[in-house]
């Protein structure tokens, strides 16, 4: 077995893929996210959040083909921003805690952002969110 082979097997060196990343502002200029992950594969959506200890200010998770969210064997809570197709707010759920779910009517993707995130930039439905690429992970 090689080296590479023992460590993948032990889980040393195992290392999360690098996800494309955005940064999230509302149409007025108000940041929700500076370093917004979106999970490319149907794995790292369903994924998610799950194993982490927490998010970060500043941080969070585009989920696409999302109508929904669940929080279960999560550690921490969330808020969560549905979209519609043109990404307008949806629905809000502000700091939804483990071992719940939600979701809304029209929705298609969920913002997953840390707890408060949502109340302090002042979101609410029928605003518009503005997502602007910034490349991946290992780029910054």
């Amino acid at each position: 077995m090689t080296s590479d082979a023992a460590r993948r097997r032990s889980g040393r060196g195992w290392r999360r893929r690098a996800l494309p990343l955005c940064r999230v502002r509302t149409a007025e200029g108000a940041i929700l996210s500076e370093r917004c992950e979106v999970p490319a594969s149907a794995f790292a959506r369903m994924r998610g959040l799950l194993g982490r200890k927490g998010l970060e200010p500043g941080t969070g998770m585009l989920i696409d083909a999302a109508p929904s969210v669940h929080m279960f064997f999560m550690r921490f809570p969330i808020d969560v921003v549905f979209l519609d197709r043109d990404r307008k707010v949806v629905g809000i759920r502000s700091r939804l805690a483990p071992w719940r779910v939600a979701g809304a009517r029209r929705a298609v993707a969920a913002l997953e952002l840390p707890a408060g995130a949502v109340a302090a930039a002042g979101v609410e439905e029928g605003d518009a969110l503005v997502f602007e690429d910034l490349g991946s992970a290992h780029e910054h």
